[in-house]
């Protein structure tokens, strides 16, 4: 028989038994977002206002195509979780159900045509 106290049993689990772990996920895709954007910034940045040929010729290098990919889905991945945990505060019901369906689809989609352009555009 284990004699646990309530908090032994509460350490490291918020009320849904999951809280920490959404938390350190989100802390850490903030952090991978907050070098990732500004690298990516500095690099698109450059190639804003050029032809097409010099736009294709920077997203075809592969550093900049994979910046450019890890940037689509971790941000999105982010957004998703994050938009996720405000539905889950302020709705109730079905119309959360739907809410975070429309918020993991909406992300999924931004994800699947910004890759598809990207590969459109580096191969």
């Amino acid at each position: 028989m284990r004699y646990l106290t309530a908090r032994k049993r509460a350490v490291g689990k918020g009320s849904a038994h999951t809280g920490t772990e959404h938390h350190w996920s989100m802390t850490v895709s903030a952090v991978a977002l907050a070098f990732l954007v500004p690298t990516w910034i500095y690099i698109v940045g450059h190639a804003l206002g050029q032809d097409y040929e010099v736009v294709r010729a920077t997203f075809a290098r592969p550093f900049t195509a994979i910046l450019t990919a890890m940037v689509l889905v971790v941000g999105m991945r982010h957004f998703a979780k994050g938009a996720c945990m405000m539905i889950e505060d302020y709705a109730q019901g079905t119309t959360r159900k739907m809410l975070i369906i429309f918020a993991y689809s909406i992300s999924a989609v931004i994800v699947t045509t910004g890759l598809y352009a990207l590969v459109r555009i580096a191969l």
